[in-house]
């Protein structure tokens, strides 16, 4: 089975949720290691409420970070795996 390939720039933009359903807000940017290029974190802009209320790690900026680890896939969505962010 070979992976599906996404350029950054088609899914910023695009709103994140859990597994569950639970929506977290807008992808802001994709952070990542300049030394080795490591995928870090995605940035949420337009937190919910619900991801307000998660005690997430915040850029200098305040935007929220959800580590690229617990992303599932992406396609219309930023799926990502709730149980590895909290």
């Amino acid at each position: 089975m070979v992976a599906q390939k996404s350029k950054s720039s088609e899914i910023i933009g695009k709103t994140v949720v859990s597994k569950s359903g639970r929506k977290f807000g807008m992808l802001g940017d994709l952070i990542f290691e300049s030394r080795t290029g490591e995928l870090i974190y995605l940035s949420v802009k337009s937190p919910t409420a619900y991801c307000l209320s998660l005690d997430l790690e915040k850029s200098r900026g305040g935007e929220h970070l959800v580590p690229f680890s617990a992303v599932i896939s992406t396609g219309d969505f930023v799926i990502v795996a709730e149980e590895d962010i909290v």
